[in-house]
């Protein structure tokens, strides 16, 4: 008889987990407190915005992009079929840009990936001199150096030393000019809705560093984006596939308390359309994210596995970082991927969506006037704007669509005028804020990984033997919260389970994460010092000799064509 798997939570976690063991024979249902699946990384219809038969505008819940580094969930999506030629994976493409904007500079772009010619190379040199980040000779070198001492680090030094210090601290950001501190917070913020002044450099430095080897050198594309609305391109097919395969997806279902009995969980109720039902099955699979999951922790839990009570203070490591979609009366490309806004007070992150899309008609969609569409993702919410003078957790739900629209035109036109007030048609908040200053709600926060916080976070597997954690907070080699971190937490839970029932099942593969292979005789001499309680020290001779010889190359390079 199969063995019952119930899965509390239909996000990307809990979608992978079910992936994963209805390939071994599992009896999987699915239980997902909201109407639809996909969690955070799912597309949202705007409500009542079709008319004559159309379909709703498609919205989103925030920030959607898929990095060279992520292995987990891009083999996951390899998985799902469209048709009998493709897979979920073959609708990613790659963006060829990214743009870093500046409120008194003009935009400016970076090809993406390892220079595939001269012209490739000479643009980025050209926009990195544009830039002008305000930065001191001296400030740029010390950055560089820092990143450096990041990547040659060994593994070791980079878990027990480098989760004890922040970011800011690392890079000394007090004693540094005002265009420095802004740089550092300004990046940040964006990427990952992280403080600087309080995120574990641990985290920060191994995805900022990973994140910048991918766009100098070679291999996947360091930002992917799905050719359509991310429902419509990757979830719906995924649950149509787990249906085919077995899986039970059961919507609107609420998980509200976990029972225990003899020291195990003997069933959970649900809330479910107007009633309370009691779910029982062999094993309990909780991918939900920490701030409802540390409520359904109760004393009795805690006396089994006591290290569940820290997820009490793990919650409050959160940080807001929620999307809002402007439809524009034509379409406005900008660039061919992400654009950073440094000098918006709230963060700002954008995309100009419909040259990703080629396929999707958008004329099909809300009134039929659409032509084009700004999804931006607001990582600062504490922070006053630059129209009203308020934090935008204080703003109501039409302050903060002027204020966004404020200062994105303030950061894009500069130069030349890309935004205009008569292209916007309407815009959408994601519907996880509850808009009631001065007690508005994020419903969907984000975990930050601050100083520190490693040790507050749990294994995938607990002390309490049918109890099994899957979500971005458990610890797992991805670190940073995201969709990449749900999916490997999601494998590493099912291999608890694989283990637990002693099936013979083959284990979900786990990947490595910031290998910088590369690296490795930095990494190797690094490791003998920390064994030897001994600091970095990357100043060895070959670094001298390839750092001297790329500083040649690079002056020759800009005397050639500067």
């Amino acid at each position: 008889m199969r063995k019952k798997v119930i899965i509390l939570g239909g996000g990307v976690a809990g979608l992978s987990a079910a992936h994963e063991l209805i390939e071994r024979g599992f009896d999987v249902t699915i239980y997902e407190a909201k109407s639809i699946p996909g969690g955070k990384a799912r597309s949202v219809s705007v409500p009542y915005s079709a008319t004559a038969g159309n379909t709703e505008l498609p919205g989103e819940h925030g920030f959607r992009f898929f990095p060279g580094f992520y292995r987990h969930l891009i083999h996951t999506m390899k998985k799902i079929p469209v048709d009998k030629k493709k897979t979920v994976y073959d609708h990613l493409v790659d963006a060829k840009e990214m743009g870093l904007a500046r409120f008194d500079k003009p935009l400016v772009p970076f090809v993406l990936g390892f220079p595939k010619s001269v012209i490739h190379l000479r643009t980025n040199m050209k926009s990195l001199f544009k830039t002008n980040w305000g930065l001191s000779g001296h400030e740029l070198d010390f950055l560089v150096e820092r990143v450096w001492q990041v990547v040659t680090s060994c593994s070791e030094r980079r878990m027990e030393e480098y989760e004890s210090i922040s970011f800011w601290n690392y890079v000394e950001a007090d004693h540094k000019s005002e265009a420095f501190q802004k740089m550092v917070e300004g990046m940040t913020r964006s990427l990952v809705a992280a403080k600087a002044r309080e995120a574990s450099l641990k985290t920060i430095g191994n995805v900022f560093s990973q994140l910048l080897l991918d766009s100098i050198l070679p291999g996947p594309a360091n930002d992917r984006l799905l050719n359509g609305p991310t429902n419509d391109k990757w979830i719906d097919p995924w649950l149509t596939h787990l249906r085919k395969k077995g899986v039970r997806f059961v919507a609107d279902a609420e998980c509200v308390k976990i029972n225990c009995k003899q020291k195990m969980i003997s069933d959970v109720t649900v809330h479910h359309l107007g009633r309370q039902l009691t779910v029982k099955g062999d094993y309990f699979l909780f991918a939900l994210p920490v701030e409802t999951m540390e409520t359904l922790i109760s004393e009795e839990i805690v006396d089994i596995d006591p290290t569940l009570q820290k997820m009490k203070e793990l919650a409050k490591s959160v940080g807001w970082m929620n999307g809002i979609q402007f439809y524009l009366k034509r379409d406005i490309p900008i660039i061919h991927g992400h654009i950073l806004c440094i000098d918006a007070p709230w963060a700002l992150t954008l995309i100009s969506q419909k040259q990703f899309w080629p396929s999707t008609n958008l004329k099909k969609y809300g009134n039929g006037a659409i032509k084009g569409i700004i999804s931006v993702c607001v990582s600062e919410w504490h922070r006053p704007g630059i129209l009203y003078g308020k934090a935008a957790a204080q703003c109501t739900e039409e302050e903060i669509k002027k204020e966004v629209w404020a200062q994105l035109k303030k950061s894009l036109n500069t130069g030349k005028t890309i935004l205009q007030d008569e292209d916007l048609h309407s815009s959408f908040i994601d519907p996880d804020m509850t808009l009631k200053p001065p007690n508005s709600i994020n419903h969907s926060p984000l975990l930050v990984n601050n100083v520190n916080t490693w040790k507050l976070r749990p294994e995938a597997t607990t002390r309490i033997q049918n109890l099994f954690l899957a979500s971005d907070y458990v610890r797992t080699n991805t670190d940073l919260a995201s969709m990449e971190a749900a999916n490997e937490a999601a494998r590493r839970a099912v291999n608890g389970i694989l283990d637990t029932s002693r099936s013979k099942a083959q284990k979900c593969k786990i990947w490595e994460m910031y290998t910088f292979n590369l690296l490795t005789p930095w990494h190797i001499h690094d490791e003998h010092r920390f064994q030897q309680g001994l600091p970095w020290d990357g100043k060895c001779s070959m670094m001298k000799r390839i750092l001297s010889t790329a500083k040649y190359v690079s002056l020759l390079y800009v005397k050639k064509f500067f």
